[in-house]
């Protein structure tokens, strides 16, 4: 069978949107940073990219793919846009590993580009003909989902499914923002990130190459301090800390055939083993992940056991907690490098900056098997194997 390989990965740092370094950078413009990035670190010829597959979730609904591949020239490239919320960056490297592996495509740059600052409005005609700002929901709206309050769908709902106290979610807040700070202060990054020359709103330019959204100094003592956004709920848990951030970045992978990458002397980083989505009720998002994952375990037939490192993003540290104890996932293989709530999530770049992200750590660590997952709106959940080469 043929297989779809790895052979670059690239990203943007992650800036904290409406107030951080990129709020000058549409998603266009990340993307445009991030795509001729990951395709000369390839070394593939530009003329032989057959797709270009890009996730975006609130930019206005064009392709913004296509008008990548025309702005650098890969006309060849038709260009494709994916939006499963914040799994979106994911699906579209599945989209890829996909084609490749049905022998459709042979190179195929896929990933996310993001930029919450900078997100279209969109307007919806009323009964009386006016126009109204509106949002498309990413399910119908319901007491015990609310359409457009994900801190109760996924944040609330999932702790208290699980039994989950303020305090359970608190100390991986804590963690994740140590994991972060850490991996940032070793340079764990440093290959991974593509640096931005970025111009600020006052004409200085600065060099844009660090993850803005990681708190140091986070302490469970600060964080018992902070107010509950729903403290009307009883053993309510969710606070701006414990939830993810609003941010923007891009992050992209080049994906080829193994038939491809030895033709032409590239060394490929990792394959694809296996991908799974699943879907459950809306007031359930948050345990997506516990559906996903054995379900792609299962594609590749793989165990929990036979995985050296997990991301489970963030949305709410809720999301990880749970799907530790659900599934039985050792606690100390999970979120290394931090995740949504301490790297933050840019919606749709997270699940293609999950995988640049999960490729690097195993290639540090000299480990075989990782595997990224996320919750989306709507009752959403996707997981990927990775495997080091």
């Amino acid at each position: 069978m043929t297989e779809a390989v790895i052979v670059s990965t690239a990203r943007t740092a992650i800036g904290r949107a409406r107030k951080g370094s990129l709020v000058g950078l549409d998603a266009f413009e990340l993307a445009e940073a991030v795509v001729p990035g990951v395709l000369e670190r390839s070394g593939v010829p530009a003329a032989d990219v057959d797709d270009l597959v890009l996730a975006e979730s609130y930019q206005g609904g064009g392709v913004i793919a296509r008008n990548i591949a025309v702005r650098l020239g890969l006309l060849g490239a038709s260009g494709l846009a994916t939006n499963r919320h914040c799994a979106g960056g994911l699906s579209a490297v599945t989209i890829a590993a996909g084609s490749i592996r049905a022998g459709m495509d042979k190179v195929v740059i896929a990933g996310g580009t993001e930029s919450l600052t900078n997100a279209a409005r969109s307007t919806k005609r009323d009964a009386a003909g006016q126009y109204q700002p509106w949002m498309a929901p990413s399910h119908p709206n319901t007491p015990e989902a609310p359409a457009f309050d994900m801190s109760i769908t996924v944040g609330e709902n999932t702790a208290r499914e699980m039994s989950l106290t303020r305090r359970d979610v608190d100390e991986w807040t804590v963690y994740t923002q140590e994991r972060a700070l850490a991996s940032i202060d070793s340079g764990a990054f440093v290959d991974e990130i593509i640096p931005l020359d970025v111009t600020r709103p006052d004409g200085t330019t600065i060099r844009f190459d660090t993850d803005e959204h990681p708190r140091r100094g986070t302490t469970l003592e600060r964080l018992a301090a902070l107010p509950l956004l729903h403290p009307e709920l009883p053993n309510a848990t969710v606070t701006a800390a414990n939830a993810a951030g609003l941010n923007d970045a891009a992050a992209a992978v080049t994906l080829t055939s193994d038939d491809y990458a030895s033709v032409h002397g590239l060394t490929p980083l990792a394959r694809i083993r296996s991908w799974a989505t699943a879907g459950l009720e809306p007031a359930l998002t948050g345990l997506a992940p516990t559906l996903a994952i054995p379900r792609a375990l299962d594609r590749a037939g793989l165990t929990l056991a036979d995985i050296d490192l997990f991301e489970i993003n963030e949305a709410f540290c809720a999301v990880p907690v749970a799907a530790i104890r659900k599934l039985g996932i050792r606690p100390e293989i999970v979120n290394v490098n931090g995740s949504g709530a301490s790297l933050g999530h840019p919606i749709a770049a997270t699940g293609a900056r999950m995988v640049v992200t999960m490729v690097g750590e195993l290639r540090r660590r000299g480990a075989a098997l990782g595997c990224v997952s996320m919750c989306a709106g709507g009752g959403m959940g996707a997981a990927m194997i990775i495997e080091l080469i």
